[in-house]
């Protein structure tokens, strides 16, 4: 691109992992743009690597279908400010990063203006609304995936994909097991029971009470010695008694736990990274449930099972969801000699073999490059 003028992008995320995602993106643009005006929506992490933040995501987002509902005329009005910026010609392209409930509206308004669009990390249509595709496909160029199975799922509906790998395996690996138990007190010989009821305060109140209870259930049956909650720095998880609470310090339970109980979501791929049994629970209101069972075309709701193929971990979410069936997959894992947590760990390393290569984020500003020079 010597002597033509400095790409003007602009890179939108709507929520924490989006920023987190965004800020490895912005820095692989900036590595090959450096001159590049970056900006967007975003939050700090975005803003650290180099962005600039013109609309802080945090009153965009939300969890649930239910709870959606609440921020919608924030994306009304946001939507109509940008529309009449891409309309005035400030960009020369769009990176939009997951939230599809804002961004597939974006993305139809950015194009119609004759503004390329790269989305990375796909709206999850297999899971949901197969149907919704035909709004994707009008409103992006590109799209970046970063599960396997999605770039034949969208390229058979017609749109232009690209499987770049998940950035989960960009990230530092986690510990060793010697060292994770090190660094968390845990002493040679002690089974652990990891516990990960989220990382949204909304799903910390739902799974709580449910995992407390299977926790301590475990400790008293002596299936484990220890459980060691991963929990965050601002929500509560009343009445833990001998469950320990470990704030902001979730990647050491993956390595240093014996087996992991889990809400879905992408922890399970980071309990995959670290080849730890685990079973998998999800609760949501009943309204939300209804909506999700209505629409839902997929037969799992684990990353895990679903990159798999095939159910590697339990799963626990058709209601009504029981304590006593959890426990009973549960047992066998904190036994690591059990069939149960050894067919599993292999079936885990098979998940993480399918994940892909690093360098996700270069990657997808390779494919921004290839737009850009259009």
């Amino acid at each position: 691109m010597s002597g033509a003028p400095a790409p003007r992008i602009f890179v939108s995320a709507g929520e924490p992992s989006g920023d987190l995602h965004g800020a490895a993106v912005v820095r692989a643009l900036r590595s090959r743009y450096p001159d590049a005006a970056i900006e967007g929506v975003g939050g700090p992490l975005m803003a650290e690597a180099g962005a600039s933040i013109r609309y802080p995501m945090e009153r965009l987002s939300a969890m649930g279908f239910v709870e959606i509902v609440g921020r919608i005329p924030a994306h009304l009005r946001l939507l109509r400010r940008l529309r009449a910026e891409f309309k005035a010609g400030r960009h020369d392209l769009a990176v939009l990063i997951d939230y599809p409930g804002f961004h597939l509206r974006l993305a139809e308004a950015v194009r119609a203006t004759g503004c390329p669009v790269l989305y990375y990390i796909a709206p999850q249509l297999w899971a949901w609304h197969p149907g919704r595709a035909r709004r994707l496909a009008a409103g992006v160029d590109r799209l970046a995936v970063i599960l396997p199975f999605e770039r034949e799922f969208f390229g058979r509906l017609g749109i232009p994909t690209e499987f770049v790998g998940h950035p989960l395996i960009d990230r530092t690996g986690p510990p060793s097991r010697p060292e994770a138990r090190g660094r968390l007190g845990i002493a040679a010989g002690e089974r652990v029971l990891g516990i990960f009821p989220g990382s949204r305060s909304q799903e910390v109140r739902f799974h709580w009470p449910l995992f407390r209870g299977i926790a301590r259930r475990m400790l008293e049956e002596g299936c484990c010695t220890r459980a060691m909650v991963a929990g965050t720095a601002r929500d509560d998880y009343p009445d833990p008694g001998p469950i320990e609470i470990v704030r902001e310090e979730p990647v050491p339970i993956f390595s240093a736990a014996d087996a992991l109980l889990a809400k879905s979501g992408t922890t399970t791929l980071e309990a995959a990274l670290a080849g730890t049994p685990m079973v998998v629970a999800y609760l949501s209101n009943r309204w939300t449930y209804l909506i999700a069972r209505g629409l839902m075309t997929v037969h799992w709701i684990s990353l895990v099972n679903l990159v798999a193929e095939r159910e590697v971990v339990p799963e626990f979410w058709r209601r009504p969801v029981r304590a006593a069936a959890i426990a009973a997959a549960l047992r066998p894992l904190l036994d690591g000699s059990s069939p149960e947590a050894t067919a599993q760990r292999a079936g885990l390393a098979e998940v993480r073999q399918r994940l892909g290569p690093p360098g996700a984020a270069d990657r997808v500003a390779a494919l921004a490059g290839e737009l850009l020079a259009r």
